[in-house]
């Protein structure tokens, strides 16, 4: 048998190791596929990520919004009235299934991935065609669900977008218009203080997100300043920051829009159990893998959180 052949059975095998448990990833697997979508360089790397062990889950919230002490009196217990308890609350995350479906041909496989290493299941101690997918599969999808989370809108003629509403359009308590200005420091500074001031107790867990082109535009702003701070914009890739808190490039929002708020204040839910399903075409040539996952989007505190919205 041809080395072409036996290489191809056990890609075969490979794959079909892929399929045992009825197609479910173990939980490391699930766990690795999970963390490679949070260490891609996106937005949802700096959210909070919710694991979600069943298509719903409650998020539960609690604080304290306002004042909670009072003058003390020696020996008097404090009045009904001054009694303070804290606001309970709470976020739904309902996940939404996507799906991905490649095709594999057998030369693919054969010569590109890691250079014919596809013995998963076959007594190799690491890598093979399992990891690579996993990493594969992890890195475009955190891409695709970058896009969901920023400009998913139930409304949207996009079948995709429209599973879910993203962080965009959850954002309705403070909103910021630009009225076409172009980004600049005092467009930061109005959605500072668009934020409640207890919020900004500590500034610097606050972040700008922006487009890239936004912050490349306010990056070459800084830089025209003949100081060592202009330098170091124009020369390095050093984070930027706007009154204490960095800005931070994503990808995929719009460059219109922005947002501004805690990162922990964005949340990412994802249901544990991903699916990676493998059949063949023996015509065609080709393996066919399918993933799907179960996701949604939600903020946890509306209050928390600027919209900035009609840059120039």
């Amino acid at each position: 048998m041809s080395s072409n052949q036996n290489l191809i059975q056990k890609a075969d095998l490979a794959l079909a190791d892929l399929a045992s448990n009825g197609g479910l990833l173990s939980p490391e697997q699930s766990d690795t596929f999970i963390q490679t979508l949070i260490d891609s360089p996106t937005l949802i790397n700096r959210a909070r990520v919710v694991t979600m062990n069943a298509p719903q889950k409650k998020v539960n919230k609690i604080g304290f919004g306002s004042r909670i002490l009072r003058p003390a009196v020696s020996a008097t217990a404090l009045s009904d009235s001054d009694r303070v308890k804290p606001d309970l609350g709470q976020i739904v995350l309902n996940s939404k299934e996507v799906i991905a479906e490649i095709h594999l041909p057998y030369d693919v496989l054969e010569d590109n991935i890691e250079g014919g290493n596809i013995s998963v299941g076959m007594g190799a101690s690491a890598g093979g065609l399992q990891d690579v997918l996993v990493t594969l599969l992890g890195n475009r999808a955190a891409l695709d669900l970058e896009e969901l989370a920023i400009l998913g809108d139930t409304s949207s003629g996009d079948a995709y977008l429209a599973l879910c509403d993203g962080f965009l359009k959850r954002l309705t308590a403070h909103v910021v218009n630009a009225g076409g200005a172009t980004i600049s420091k005092d467009l930061f500074k109005q959605a500072i203080k668009a934020m409640p001031d207890k919020y900004l107790r500590i500034r610097g867990d606050n972040e700008f997100f922006v487009s890239v082109d936004n912050e490349t535009e306010y990056r070459d702003t800084v830089a025209n300043r003949a100081t060592g701070l202009g330098d170091s914009a124009l020369l390095t890739a050093n984070s930027m920051a706007a009154y204490g808190s960095n800005i931070v490039a994503a990808p995929l929002m719009p460059n219109s829009k922005g947002i501004y708020t805690n990162p922990n204040n964005l949340v990412f839910g994802i249901q544990r159990k991903v699916n990676i399903e493998y059949d063949k075409d023996i015509r065609a040539r080709k393996f066919i893998v399918v993933l799907t996952a179960r996701v949604d989007f939600q903020v946890e505190e509306q209050d928390a959180a600027v919209l900035i919205q009609g840059i120039g």
